[in-house]
């Protein structure tokens, strides 16, 4: 049961730091995992699909459904989540997230033990585990209405981006923990499960012993916990559905380039296992710093600028991207070897491309914060993160299909670049709204 709910912020003399670190915590959880399980579950799961006879194409859409698994059943939970928030309060929900996350890394490691004579039980063991890690994901929105209740408006823009850092600190330090902890268990391939297991585990004891309840007093919760016109409702509400429209369409367009690093920097560059490890880790870092950047940054600009910002870096570095891998596949193809100069282009271009999300997904999580009722935090909050989630299945499955399409390896990139710029005519509107409210 949940305590009981702890002052308005408004009133109360400050936010309470141990609901701050239990939030930090929740979402680095969910992204050190995420961090350890994605530069090598692709990799992971070709012995099964070789054992299978798939095509290559046939393959990739196996690949981009354990990738969007994971995101389909935070779009469908997130708004639950978040509405049960608002009805029995942040704590129960952030540790029944901590409890799922402990149960199916395991079974993601016990899955990835299984021999190739036993393909479609791994692949389905592998796949049910995805399944439950995004359920239990889905309590980012959650998280984010934690911060709502503990900051104030003015300062809203800077504790939102304490998730963009705590999704940088797990994107880090999950390939870095892969590098070096996989070292404890020889190798073996069920490693990345049981660190992800264990390291929620400690989560999980923290947020038991030390989260205090931030769930206003005042609060009316809605009474369906999924509702197709309470979700619509929500879009509805005066630029909150252009906001969410920015937020959907700029994960969908990074979410190309995630589900796409593995095989790219593989078939490009030649990486090892331990190689991606480290690639994973540097964008990780480029994502923690631009969000340590961010906080300064937000006392002073506004946050339509800092969107602004990032949309730019997120476009130049994912057209970059794209024209490194033409470049890598002209290399190739000409019979010679891969100028040594592409690879740092490719390291400088994903830079961009990371910073800039660091900075939209902070400002686009504050505008909307701000602009919703304080008693609909969670339920507001969730519904953006239910659609974020949608990005997060279709940027993957799409990337892993267009990927496969063209040998030049430049579609994910280009579709990427193309959505950008449609959500850039999107930031007027915004910016308009911004000055009503």
């Amino acid at each position: 049961m949940a305590s009981a709910p702890s002052p308005s912020p408004a009133t109360s003399a400050g936010p309470p730091r141990g609901a701050l670190v239990v939030v930090f915590l929740t979402v680095f959880i969910d992204l050190l995992g995420f961090g350890i399980v994605l530069p090598v579950m692709p990799r992971q799961a070709e012995p099964y699909l070789s054992a299978l006879g798939l095509s290559p194409v046939a393959g990739g859409i196996v690949i981009g459904l354990l990738f969007s698994v994971f995101s389909l059943m935070q779009f469908l939970f997130s708004p639950v989540w978040g509405r049960l928030s608002d009805r029995v309060g942040r704590r129960p929900m952030l540790i029944l997230s901590l409890v799922g996350s402990v149960v199916f890394y395991a079974l993601y490691g016990y899955a990835v033990t299984l021999a190739p004579g036993q393909a479609r039980l791994a692949l389905g063991l592998m796949l049910l585990a995805r399944i439950g890690a995004g359920i239990a994901g889905a309590s980012v929105g959650t998280a984010a209405a934690v911060i709502a209740d503990c900051t104030t408006p003015e300062n809203r823009a800077r504790g939102m981006a304490l998730i963009g850092i705590a999704f940088g600190a797990g994107f880090t330090l999950g390939p870095l923990i892969a590098y070096f902890g996989l070292a404890l268990f020889a190798r073996q391939p069920w490693g990345v499960g049981a660190l992800a297991s264990l390291l929620s585990s400690v989560a999980l004891v923290i947020a038991i012993f030390v989260f205090r309840e931030t769930r206003r007093p005042d609060a009316h919760t809605a009474k369906e916990f999924f509702s197709v016109s309470r979700t619509a409702g929500v879009l509805a509400l005066p630029a909150v559905g252009a906001l969410v429209l920015t937020y959907f369409l700029s994960i969908f367009a990074f979410a190309n380039f995630e589900a796409t690093l593995a095989r790219f920097t593989k078939e490009g560059f030649g990486m090892t296992d331990d190689d991606n490890f480290l690639v994973f880790a540097a964008i990780g870092a480029v994502l923690m710093v631009a969000g340590g950047l961010y906080r300064p940054l937000a006392k002073r600009l506004p946050e339509t600028r800092l969107l602004t910002v990032g949309l730019g870096m997120l476009i130049v570095g994912l057209a970059a991207i794209g024209g490194v891998a033409w470049l890598v596949h002209r290399d190739l193809t000409g019979g010679g070897a891969v100028s040594p100069a592409l690879r740092w282009m490719f390291y400088a271009a994903s830079a961009a491309a990371v910073a800039g999300f660091a900075f939209v997904n902070p400002s686009v999580s504050a505008l909307i914060s701000k602009r919703a009722d304080p008693t609909r935090q969670g339920e507001v909050l969730g519904v953006n993160q239910s659609f974020a989630s949608l990005g997060r299945i279709l940027g993957p499955f799409a990337g892993s299909l267009l990927f496969a399409v063209h040998p030049s390896r430049t579609l994910p990139y280009a579709v990427a670049v193309a959505t950008l710029l449609f959500v850039a005519t999107l930031v007027p509107r915004i910016a308009a709204g911004e000055g009503r409210s």
